[in-house]
């Protein structure tokens, strides 16, 4: 009898077993469908596993910085932010909306999605910035009697053969969760093309992190390319995620080799979750800063999509005196390490700010369109001592205005000024540009399609974010103003955009069905 009980436990434990490996082999995509489950571009593939609560993703942490509100002129008549180049919630955006999901209101900032579309300012050709004004009646503020007024601000662009040289440390995230959709495969892809762009003069140097961080490649001169690129592709992810000590081995690295005369540059890739050691950006940060005050630059790149943190790479990068960027193909890496690298490295200006003093004379109210967690109070924009953004070569800054007019007034309605410091002189200058009632277009057609451009972005954002201001908006009219729009600008950024627009209107449909 014993032995008769000993056999069917065995053969219970086994079937048992057997269930429970056909069921994660089922639910994790296996069989003839698991190849297809995978997409070409890394970071699509589907684990056939789904979050909890009906959430698109599991473990993904955004911030709520809240919606500008309109301020009447007789209360504040200035208005005065940090600049800001990052671009991510826009890619962020384009992976929720490719993988069938609309993206959380907390993850659209406007201004990124507005800054991540090019809008041909022309450059300077002295000065650090180039001021270029432009308004319209809005076209999505109808019955408001509201014009829209843009404010570009464009960058001097440095040649990439004049690009200081270049001293790479990067820091990379290895941990377990970086196995997830292949993403450190991206990592490898991305760095590698970073790598090829590279000229004699560089170095390259390699931190990586899991659990604990540690140094795989000192620096290293761009003519052992091939000993560069054999560390990158030999990174295989495992253990928990220790940022802090990878940014502070990372940082110390970048110190020991910092020249003077160079860029000194730290580039993190991480899913920006971390869970070993100080994990906010805040703590972080205290463990750094006095190698930002170095001039040593961070740049984040985030990848991933559930289990990703874009607080913290926000702000590290923010506070890092550095730039955002979300990588969630191997064109969006193209974009930010090839095309516009130099871009990417240099910078032409730090700490810029820009404060607008509307007329309370000719404008009655205005609304800012974004910038919320860049917000200064207005005595900072003269405090040198007060953060700003850091702005490369080639950047450019786009600010949209909602404004209201009194009736029948003309004349001045604003005046804009922008302050920054030389990053090789550390001198801080000062412009200032007027704006007129003439500079406003008759009609939103009558502007020019670059502004039509700017201005439907931001609605497209504005409505996805749910803001107050656009809830008598519609992604259908959207739609229509960027099919206008195309023709004019033949890009494949702004036909990209016509695709992630329809993508949303079937999704928005879906959800009140």
């Amino acid at each position: 009898m014993k032995a008769q009980f000993k056999i069917f436990y065995r053969l219970s434990t086994v079937l048992i077993m057997c269930g429970l490996m056909l069921f994660i082999y089922i639910g994790c995509g296996g069989g003839e469908d698991a190849e297809e489950s995978a997409v070409s571009d890394f970071g699509y593939i589907s684990t056939g596993l789904n979050p909890p609560n009906g959430a698109a993703y599991d473990d993904v942490f955004f911030r709520e910085y809240g919606t500008n509100p309109f301020i009447d002129t007789e209360d504040d008549h200035f208005s005065t932010f940090g600049m800001d180049v990052d671009t991510a919630s826009y890619s962020v955006m384009r992976r929720y909306l490719r993988d069938g999901h609309l993206p959380p209101t907390e993850a659209v900032r406007v201004e990124e999605f507005v800054n991540a579309f090019d809008y041909n300012y022309v450059p300077p050709s002295q000065d650090a910035f180039a001021v270029h004004i432009e308004g319209a009646p809005s076209r999505f503020g109808e019955g408001k009697r509201l014009q829209l007024l843009r404010i570009g601000i464009q960058g001097r662009v440095i040649p990439d053969e004049n690009r200081k040289d270049a001293m790479l440390t990067f820091v990379i995230d290895v941990s377990g969760s970086m196995a997830m959709e292949n993403r450190l495969e991206l990592v490898k892809r991305a760095l590698t093309l970073l790598v090829e762009q590279l000229r004699p003069a560089d170095e390259v140097a390699i931190v990586v992190y899991g659990t604990r961080a540690r140094t795989i490649l000192s620096h290293t001169g761009i003519e052992r390319r091939e000993e560069i690129l054999e560390a990158i592709h030999s990174l295989t992810p495992d253990g928990s995620t220790n940022a802090e000590e990878g940014l502070r081995l990372g940082y110390k690295l970048a110190s020991r080799q910092a020249r003077r005369g160079n860029i000194n540059r730290v580039i993190l890739c991480s899913d920006g979750v971390a869970n070993v050691g100080r994990t906010g950006p805040d703590a972080i940060l205290r463990e750094i800063r006095s190698y930002v005050k170095e001039g040593i630059t961070l740049t984040t790149v985030g990848f991933g999509m559930g289990n990703f943190n874009d607080v913290l790479m926000e702000q590290l990068a923010n506070k890092g005196n550095g730039s955002y960027a979300y990588v969630d193909t191997l064109n969006e890496a193209k974009r930010v390490f090839v095309e516009n690298l130099t871009g990417t490295l240099q910078l032409i200006a730090k700490d810029a700010k820009i404060q607008v003093e509307f007329n309370p004379e000719v404008v009655s109210r205005f609304r800012l369109l974004g910038y919320e967690n860049r917000r200064l109070e207005h005595e900072d924009f003269r405090d040198d001592d007060a953060d700003g953004g850091e702005i490369g070569s080639g950047h450019s800054v786009t600010t949209l205005y909602e404004i209201k007019l009194h009736e029948g007034a003309t004349g001045q309605l604003a005046k804009v000024f922008i302050r920054h410091e030389d990053p090789d002189t550390h001198r801080v200058s000062e412009i200032n540009a007027e704006i007129f009632t003439t500079e406003l277009n008759a009609t939103f057609e009558a502007a020019s399609p670059e502004f039509q451009l700017a201005a439907t972005v931001a609605e497209f954002a504005e409505i996805l974010r749910e803001s107050f201001w656009a809830q008598e908006g519609s992604l259908e009219a959207v739609q229509q103003s960027i099919e206008g729009i195309a023709p004019q600008i033949p890009n494949e950024r702004v036909d990209e955009l016509s695709h992630l627009i329809s993508q949303a209107i079937r999704f928005k449909a879906r959800e009140s069905e």
